[in-house]
């Protein structure tokens, strides 16, 4: 409970350990900022803009409370930057990069805390649904946590429900079945860790300002 995991019910009894940590909502409220604006991005060229941006130049806690459902997206980071003795961003891709490195660190922290919590070392971070197509955030990831990170499926809310049909039917004997049958049905790409360092010299900083309170 003090590090904000829950346990949920799931399906043919299981039980699921669960925390929620902010996802790409926070780069859709950017985009849609910026379509106000009258700048159409695609996602593809936001990601471009991002990876020509240096890195680490603004931080910020993606589960923030201000983040939830700001007026602004654009102003709400800002408003993180300037509360923690950060410079804010200049241009759409800082913007981006902002998002992607807060999530990828944020990812590093949950999952430090998971293998607190139970005991268990894990080497790989699996993602599904649309951020899953994120290259950029999957790299990010598997560089800040030092995990390989596994990508894929997209449709997983779907391919969860045909699951399901599956053994409902008969078509499968198990969930276990069920669940290789849709593991092999799709491609699973792979990122593997390349510079580790430089994100352990922020793990530090970052962690302050998670834990910093905000007015």
């Amino acid at each position: 409970r003090s590090m904000n995991f829950t346990n949920v019910g799931g399906v043919c009894g299981t039980t699921r350990l669960l925390k929620n940590v902010m996802g790409l909502w926070m780069l859709q409220g950017c985009k849609k900022r910026w379509a106000a604006l009258g700048s159409e991005f695609e996602y593809g060229e936001l990601i471009r803009m991002a990876m020509s941006e240096p890195g680490f130049r603004h931080l910020v806690d993606p589960d923030d409370p201000r983040f939830l459902r700001p007026d602004c997206m654009l102003t709400a980071i800002d408003s993180f930057c300037r509360d923690t003795n950060q410079p804010t961003p200049k241009s759409p891709g800082a913007y981006v990069r902002t998002v992607l490195e807060s999530l990828a660190l944020k990812y590093r922290i949950v999952l430090r805390d998971l293998e607190r919590l139970t005991g268990v070392k894990l080497d790989s971070l699996r993602k599904i649904g649309g951020g899953s197509k994120n290259e950029l955030l999957n790299q990010f990831a598997a560089d800040a946590t030092g995990k390989r990170v596994l990508a894929g499926p997209v449709e997983a809310t779907a391919l969860g429900n045909i699951a399901m049909q599956m053994l409902a039917t008969g078509a499968t004997a198990s969930l276990q079945e069920s669940r290789v049958v849709v593991d092999r049905s799709y491609q699973t790409i792979v990122y593997e860790p390349g510079d580790t360092v430089c994100w352990d010299e922020r793990v530090e900083i970052f962690e302050q300002y998670c834990e910093m309170k905000y007015v």
